[in-house]
């Protein structure tokens, strides 16, 4: 157990001036990363990591923790404003956001994307703060079959995005399955549907593939859609009512169930290595969406929608630093280098850590605290100078952004082959959006899909080809009775209450 004096020793280092200064510049680095569509926090602490060789270790590991948690939000800005997230679990983001940011309210998008994306975050951190050794060891706990089985819930979860057409959604969801095989099979490691190239041994690179289709696809449409007369990207209107610069007190208390759902589901999936905060955000979004008194206005410009995804996918950051602090497992890309940079300086994560390295933990914990406080001040002060930059012609917006997006494709899969895949899955994105395929759903199924088959196959061996084996796990069966009940609650209930509300409505408006 580690004393107080300890406790208070670490918070004091975090409190310290050389500290506080490293955690300002690593939120600002992050946030202006994020901005930037196709890149995002995990290539910023990549560059990063080796230019913290020379610092003292508490330094160095806060401002990397500043950069991952500004390069969250930050990437939730190009989302809202022109609807090219940079990162994929922003996409879910700009489905609420750009449609508010088109209706004059690009800083109320903004504004409730930062209020909790910290929300969320504090929560998480606060969580690993207080349970970090016995949430790890829960994590733990969850096996293939678990895992399974949270894969089953995680698709069940997919029918709250799913439109009018069934038909097409399940389309969309097959496409990405079937684009997730493409590389090593995970049970005999054989390469599939790889046709010669073998940069794709590894499967195609998410980073690629989301932000081709989510982001380049946009652009592409936005400059097809361009005319002679030069226009800005979003137009604000000039006198703009005051309450649509700002999120008030009320507003942001009538999102608070959200705001702790999201941060609940965050914080859950991020203490489970490898599901990450994609996955988080799009669950949230789905449940806030079946939940609602009008599910209708999601993808219109709630801003619950904007609320749910933020404090989903930031709340996972603390959360994947649970396994990795406690026992060493890395829960995303993120903690991953994080642990890299514990062992450039000679600091090994795991059971013992607590013990060893008592006062170095506790001075992380207050400097991921400081770094929420200042990713709220530092995202403030910097809203409005985004709205003002993207109220610039709309042909140089996207042009840049198109150049961004190549060149971070191309610094994170290391060549121009990341690049070419990336405009594949751009054209792919915008034929079938333009068909009425959900472009959402297909990226879900991809992120998935590599983790279902591997869980699948690790399944089929542990319950030895019997179904019925499956009672054994009651974690496992409760998941899969919870899946069954989504899909019927998501996919049949929920969307007749909605439709019996709508026609009430319509027949007695008053």
């Amino acid at each position: 157990m580690v004393d107080v004096t300890t406790i208070l020793a670490g918070l004091g280092d975090a409190l310290s001036l050389t500290n506080l200064l490293f955690v300002i510049g690593g939120v600002a680095l992050g946030q202006f990363i994020g901005a930037l569509p196709g890149t995002g926090p995990v290539m910023a602490m990549a560059v990063a990591i080796p230019f913290t060789f020379v610092l003292d270790p508490l330094a160095a590991i806060s401002f990397l923790v500043g950069v991952n948690k500004g390069g969250l939000f930050g990437g939730a800005i190009p989302a809202i404003l022109i609807n090219t997230p940079g990162t994929p679990d922003a996409a879910a983001t700009a489905l609420d956001g750009h449609p508010l940011a088109k209706k004059g309210k690009p800083v109320k998008a903004m504004k409730m994307a930062l209020f909790s994306s910290v929300t969320g975050d504090t929560f998480s951190d606060i969580v690993l703060i207080t349970l970090s050794a016995p949430l790890a060891i829960i994590a733990l706990q969850m096996g293939p079959v678990e895992i399974f089985a949270l894969m089953i819930f995680a698709f069940s979860i997919i029918a709250g995005l799913i439109g009018d057409s069934i038909t097409k959604a399940l389309i969309a969801a097959v496409l990405g399955l079937f684009c997730a095989m493409v590389g090593l099979d995970p049970e005999h490691g054989t390469p599939r549907l790889y046709f010669g190239y073998f940069e794709l041994f590894d499967g195609l690179p998410l980073t690629a593939v989301a932000i081709g289709m989510l982001a380049v696809a946009e652009i592409f449409r936005r400059l097809a859609n361009i005319g002679k007369s030069i226009l800005p990207t979003i137009e604000i209107p000039d006198t703009q009512d005051a309450w649509d610069k700002r999120v008030s007190l009320a507003e942001y208390w009538a999102c608070r169930y959200v705001m702790a759902r999201g941060a609940i589901i965050g914080t859950v999936l991020g203490a489970i290595p490898g599901i990450g905060s994609t996955a988080a955000a799009f669950m949230s979004y789905a449940s806030t969406k079946q939940t609602s008194k009008d599910p209708d206005s999601f993808g219109k410009g709630n801003i619950q929608g904007v609320a749910a995804t933020e404090a989903a996918n930031s709340a996972v950051v603390g959360a994947n630093l649970i396994p990795l602090l406690a026992i060493g497992i890395p829960g995303s890309i993120t903690a991953a280098l994080l642990i890299s940079a514990f062992k450039i300086h000679g600091i090994q994560p795991g059971p013992l850590l607590f013990e060893q390295q008592g006062r170095l933990i506790y001075g992380l914990f207050g400097a991921m605290l400081m770094a929420n406080l200042m990713n709220l001040l530092i995202g403030q002060a910097s809203l409005r100078l985004w709205a003002r930059i993207i109220s610039a012609p709309e042909s140089l917006v996207f042009s840049a952004a198109l150049v961004l997006c190549i060149t971070g494709v191309y610094a994170s899969t290391g060549g121009m082959f990341g690049v070419a895949v990336m405009l594949v899955f751009a054209i792919l994105g915008y034929v079938m959006t333009s068909f009425g395929y959900s472009v959402v759903i297909f990226i879900i199924a991809f992120f998935l899909g590599n983790k279902l088959e591997l869980s699948l196959s690790q399944t089929l061996v542990i319950l030895n080809g019997d179904p019925l084996a499956i009672i054994n796990f009651p974690v496992a069966l409760a998941l899969l009775l919870l899946s069954i009940f989504s899909i019927v609650w998501l996919g049949y209930l929920a969307p007749r209450r909605a439709r019996k509300r709508a026609d009430a409505y319509n027949n007695n408006p008053e």
